[in-house]
């Protein structure tokens, strides 16, 4: 199973990205998504942001994400 996270964009640089999720910084390809700024959400899956997404849809990715990496209580 493959899995793509959402992150937000830090700076550009021609056709690289700097992003960042929950601290993680990443540098990550911008080739398969048109016109990216900083600020913007992105998901990324393998080094690449494949889509664009609106930051309340990354938030909502994002606390999945969490949900299912939490630890289940006793």
């Amino acid at each position: 199973m493959c899995l793509a996270i959402p992150m937000r964009v830090i700076s550009v640089d021609g056709n690289l990205g700097r992003v960042e999720a929950s601290g993680a910084l990443l540098t990550v390809a911008l080739d398969l998504v048109e016109g990216v700024q900083p600020g913007d959400y992105l998901l990324v899956h393998a080094g690449f942001a494949i889509a664009r997404m609106d930051a309340d849809e990354a938030q909502e990715n994002l606390d999945i994400i969490k949900r299912l990496t939490e630890s289940p209580e006793p």
